[in-house]
């Protein structure tokens, strides 16, 4: 498991199975290469279920929603976003534990998020962010493994800018 790069703000504890891989970019003089997830990356991959891109507007918060069985892997192919974990589970050993993670262009990396923790992200960047998830599960129309609540206001967490 790679450790945290100083774009990972971390207020709490890494939260538990929560991991990251350094995504290598290899470019040529006709653009770049970029893998962001392997079979034989033993220490993430489990298995696959679907993949997908979600589009950001510059400012917009899409948050909050967590899994019971599904594991997601993240990594932010075009923009910057800020990605927050919040650890509500209660066998957890890093209950109440909130872990931020700046990905994207700037900081290419793949984040796995555990079943059980609420995430969400914020485009930070002046141009739209997309984000791409390799879930271990397909996405279920009839009954999602989704699980929501409101982004503002409904955990310990402000998603407004802090300037200093």
């Amino acid at each position: 498991m790679a450790d945290p790069k100083p774009y990972a703000l971390v207020k709490h504890p890494r939260i538990h199975d929560v991991r990251t891989k350094a995504l290598r970019v290899m470019p040529d003089e006709r653009g770049f290469l970029m893998e962001i997830l392997r079979a034989d990356d033993s220490d993430l991959f489990t298995k696959f279920g679907q993949v997908y891109v979600s589009a950001t507007y510059p400012g917009v918060v899409k948050a909050w929603h967590y899994h019971k069985v599904q594991v997601d892997h993240f990594a932010c192919v075009a923009g910057m976003i800020k990605l927050v974990l919040v650890d509500t589970r209660d066998d957890s050993p890093t209950k109440d534990s909130v872990n931020e993670f700046y990905i994207g262009t700037q900081n290419p990396t793949l984040v796995q998020i555990p079943a059980g923790v609420y995430h969400g992200w914020k485009c930070v960047s002046d141009e739209m962010s997309l984000v791409v998830n390799v879930p271990t599960e397909p996405y279920h129309y009839a009954a999602p493994d989704e699980y929501r609540i409101d982004p503002h206001g409904t955990l310990p967490y402000d998603w407004t800018r802090k300037d200093g």
